[in-house]
């Protein structure tokens, strides 16, 4: 039942498929992939995310292809006029993720498995929500999605960040679904938002605390001049799939925690 012969051209699918036992059906996946670790010793890498090899996508004979954002929209529209059937997925919010893992089980035939699956994420979530409500006070949270330009984060994360006990400082901006939306044009902004804590993951490449430290007039910022300058790594938070909701804000949950714990020494 359903596609059998899936392209994954982000890495969301290929954990939620892995997730649902339906690993078999993947033909192809990013060679962004890290989770999970097998999907990358098992499965061809044919595309990155701004850019596919439509040729060795061909020759997989797909039935389907999985993508995510307009940022594949070229990606997408080749794939269709050379007659593969393409799901462009665009979740932005934790909801959606969780919808998305129903959705994406039902297409291959195991809803009942997603719906199970999806209903233990979001226990996990609740989990550390429940633990977050007990914090005696909750830290101003500033996270980095790029450095240049500054990108703050998007629906998803500070969705997360709030599930993990802390307040997003720029959630105005997070329900921007576009990066370009989310670029502040200098960090006099954030200085004026006074960060508790700050969180990095720049996709891509490591995040580097000294750097934004030394940021002009960022060493007035309560997170900068405690040392709460935190990477999370980009695999973790920055794919909207269960990364995120589970490795991904638990990362975000210790920092918070740790942070309250010193609070309240």
């Amino acid at each position: 039942m359903g596609p059998r012969r899936i392209v994954c051209l982000t890495e969301e699918p290929t954990e939620t498929l892995y997730a649902l036992g339906e690993q078999d059906r993947i033909v192809g996946i990013s060679g962004f992939t890290v989770r999970p670790p097998q999907a990358r010793r098992e499965k061809p890498k044919v595309s990155a995310f701004t850019s596919a090899k439509i040729e060795a996508i061909m020759a997989l004979r797909p039935d389907l292809a999985i993508g995510f954002s307009d940022i594949q929209a070229d990606i997408a529209a080749e794939l269709v006029r050379r007659g593969v059937e393409v799901w462009i997925a665009n979740h932005r919010s934790v909801d959606g993720i969780l919808d998305y893992v129903r959705r994406l089980g039902a297409l291959v035939g195991a809803g009942d498995r997603a719906d199970a699956y999806a209903g233990s994420l979001r226990r996990g979530l609740d989990a550390i929500e429940a633990r977050a409500a007990a914090l005696p006070v909750r830290p101003k949270v500033y996270f980095e999605e790029w450095d240049e330009p500054i990108i703050t984060g998007i629906q998803w994360v500070a969705e997360l960040v709030r599930i993990a006990g802390g307040d997003d400082v720029f959630p105005e901006l997070s329900a921007q679904p576009l990066a370009r939306a989310r670029i502040l044009a200098d960090g006099a902004p954030v200085v004026a938002r006074m960060p508790d804590i700050i969180l990095g993951s720049w996709c891509g490449k490591k995040f580097r605390p000294e750097q934004v430290a030394a940021r002009q007039g960022w060493d007035a910022i309560p997170a900068v001049r405690e040392g709460e300058l935190h990477e999370i790594k980009s695999p973790l938070i920055l794919q909207p799939g269960p990364a995120a909701l589970t490795d991904g804000v638990a990362a975000i949950a210790a920092v918070v925690q740790r942070w309250a714990a010193r609070r309240a020494q």
